[in-house]
């Protein structure tokens, strides 16, 4: 191979589509406080995620951080969420001085065991933050059943499910709030970027002036806010790559067409599930390891596919439960199937513009070990 094939590639507009798009930035020099571009973003994205209100932030983090801080809880209150996902979502619960309990997750598709939330509940607990992974949507029914039944507030984090629909509903009209990233490696991408959807206009309200200093108006500022306003430049990005997105979607559903080809008969090899009543995304390509069935680790894959300058990623490891910044406060044994999934789990590369061709020679690699 000529170039080295990354585990993701961001998806980009013609060179011409964006400058043309930005083009009138130089005549209105507005290029941030919620200008034209994001406004036009906003508006757009109401109608593709198909939710009652969007707001928008510089990145999905800040999405997630300010989320949990319009909702008003107090230092020290509990949040059940799980150790298998990205740093963001447990550092977001942090910084907010609130505790995170970890649940574990179910062996099928990573999201959070609905099973084992009940008994993480106390009189501290506050609310539950599911983490749909790999596209893969968590079990909203059961996560609302609980959250009614105990009084609970549903912060979903759902950077890996934009644009994905369950039973014909935007993923992100479910629960009190829905945080997704556009962070240069997703789906959709305003290079850097995020939103959150909501249903209830008073959590809007706060989140706006969250994400811009708690300035209420010229005269009145009512809360410590954050600067976390998407500029136009990303905003203009947004634009231009949502008018593409069906069209990278079915891309990369060609993608995972052809890698669930080649490796469903491996012995050891388990795929990504195929969910009911789902509309994908097709934001990743997860496969979990069994070293004692297909004789070679998840690392020995990862190592073996760098020798062909391929990247694949241990997606998610280690898990969040363990970083040294909570200074050992977690015992990774008591989430197992988490605990396993991240040794065992390897995501390999997926995206819109990775040639079939390249995809066979990935399947070809691991076949081959598998015969060693």
């Amino acid at each position: 191979m000529n170039r080295k094939i990354l585990v993701t590639q961001s998806s980009m507009p013609k060179y011409e589509e964006y400058i043309e798009e930005i083009k009138d930035l130089w005549e209105s020099h507005w290029l941030t406080n919620m200008g034209d571009k994001h406004q036009t973003l906003q508006k757009e994205l109401l109608s593709y995620l198909d939710v009652n209100n969007v707001e928008l932030f510089t990145n999905g983090h800040m999405a997630l951080e300010l989320s949990l801080q319009a909702l008003d809880f107090k230092v020290g209150d509990e949040v059940i969420t799980t150790p298998f996902t990205f740093a963001s979502t447990t550092q977001a619960i942090v910084r907010n001085g609130l505790i995170p309990v970890f649940c574990d997750i179910n062996p099928i598709d990573f999201t959070i065991d609905v099973t084992k939330i009940e008994k993480l509940i106390t009189e501290k607990t506050v609310a539950i933050m599911p983490v749909h992974v790999y596209g893969n949507v968590c079990n909203v029914e059961e996560i609302e059943r609980i959250s009614q039944k105990y009084g609970l507030r549903v912060i979903y984090d759902a950077a890996h499910v934009f644009g994905v629909k369950y039973k014909n509903k935007g993923i992100g009209s479910f629960g009190d709030v829905s945080c997704f990233s556009f962070h240069a490696t997703k789906v959709f991408n305003t290079i850097e970027g995020g939103c959150a959807s909501f249903s209830d206009e008073k959590i809007g309200k706060r989140l706006y002036e969250l994400k811009n200093f708690g300035i209420k108006n010229q005269d009145e500022v009512e809360c410590v806010g954050a600067n976390a306003k998407m500029n136009e430049f990303c905003a203009a990005m947004g634009l231009c790559n949502l008018r593409h997105l069906d069209a990278e979607i079915f891309k990369r559903a060609k993608v995972v067409e052809c890698y669930r080809k080649n490796l469903c008969g491996i012995e050891g090899i388990t795929l990504n599930p195929i969910q009911k009543n789902v509309v994908p995304n097709y934001a990743y390509f997860p496969i979990i390891v069994d070293e004692k069935i297909f004789g070679h680790t998840r690392d020995e894959i990862m190592d073996e596919l760098a020798r062909y300058d391929i990247g694949a990623r241990k997606y998610f490891y280690p898990l969040t439960s363990s970083f040294q910044c909570y200074n050992g406060a977690y015992d990774t044994n008591e989430t197992p199937v988490a605990l396993y999934m991240s040794t065992h789990v390897l995501t390999l590369p997926l995206y819109a513009d990775l040639e079939l061709k390249i995809v066979d020679k990935i399947c070809n690699i691991i076949s081959n070990m598998n015969n060693k």
